[in-house]
This record gives C-alpha cells, structure tokens and sequence, in this order.
C-alpha cells in the first residue's frame, strides 16, 4: 500500500512541476522535512534546510519570471527539461524500496512523461493566448499555472488519489487538444 501512495504522490507531484518546476519541489521538500512524505534513504537530502531554502528561492523566482512578457516563452523552452528531470526525481524519491530497475524506470517514464506533457500542454496554451492578446492574457495564464502547482501540491501530498485523478484528467484534456490540432479543421459533409 505504501508503494501504491508513493506512485500517486510522485505521478501528482509530477505534473505540478508541469506546471511550475520548483513548487513542487519545494512542497516535496518541506513534507520529507516534517516527515509527512517518507523519502528513500537516498533522497534524504530533499529534506534538508539547505533544500527546502534553494527550492523557495528558486520557486519565487519562477514564479517572478513567468510575469515578464518575454521571459515566460524563454522559461517554458529553458524549463521544459528541468520539468521532466524533476517530475522523475520526485517520482523516484517517493517509492520508497523498490528495486533499483523499477523504480527509475517508473520514474523516468511515468514521472518524467507526465511532467513533460503537462509543461507541454501549458507551454502550447500560453502560446495560443498569448499571440491573439499580445501578451495581455499571459500574467493570467501564469497566474493560474502558480496557483494550479500550488494546489496540485498539496493535493498529491496529502490527498494523493483525488490529485491522481485531477492528472489523469488533465492528461486527458492535453492529449484531446494535440489530437484535433494533428487532425486539423473538420469539415461538415
């Protein structure tokens, strides 16, 4: 049961940094801290005062950044692999003692996946929003990421299956959306 919670936690945490690479992270950070997430021998050092300082930091940096009009594009194309390497990281660290094998290969594939397609389906939406309001729309795009990594954050860490559920969902909205533009305009016969 403890590996089943450590997959939903890490797949929730997971796509929250699709969303906002470093809250999570922090989020994850604070909860291995105050030991409300168990964190593998190996993963200790998320847990650490010097972790959750450089997560907090980085977080209201990001945060920051995506405000600046041009800045945000530059940091969904510079964060897009810091998103899967972190959304794998997460996965992994919550797993707990599973063999190696398994346990990084979840993690690179359900982890790092589910990260990347997020940050892909925000970084397309932000795209598509920002060039018919020049720019306008996107302090509201951003505004709603950071508040969706926050609460998908909090979900995964303490309500792990609702979170689960919200991604599969997402994941299902994203897929359906690059499914019709692949497709292109249908035309009635």
């Amino acid at each position: 049961m403890e590996t089943l919670i450590g997959v939903l936690v890490g797949i929730g945490l997971s796509a929250a940094s699709g969303l906002r690479v470093f809250i999570p992270l922090l989020g994850l950070s604070v909860a291995g801290h105050y030991e409300v997430i168990p964190l593998g021998d190996s993963f200790q050092w998320l847990a650490s005062w010097q972790a959750m300082l450089a997560f907090g930091v980085a977080s209201i940096l990001e945060v920051g950044a995506y405000y600046v009009p041009w800045l945000d594009h530059a940091m969904d194309a510079a964060l897009a692999p810091a998103a899967a390497i972190a959304g794998t990281l997460m996965t992994a660290s919550t797993l707990g003692d599973t063999s190696p094998l398994l346990k990084w290969s979840f993690a690179i594939i359900a982890g790092g996946g589910v990260s990347s397609i997020v940050h892909m389906g925000t970084s397309a939406l932000r795209a598509a929003v920002s060039l018919p309001t020049g720019g306008l729309a996107n302090p509201v795009v951003s505004s709603s990421e950071g508040l969706g990594a926050i609460v998908l954050t909090l979900l995964a860490l303490f309500l792990a299956p609702l979170a689960f559920i919200i991604v599969l969902w997402m994941l299902y909205r994203i897929v359906k959306r690059f499914r019709q533009r692949l497709a292109g305009p249908t035309q009635d016969t």
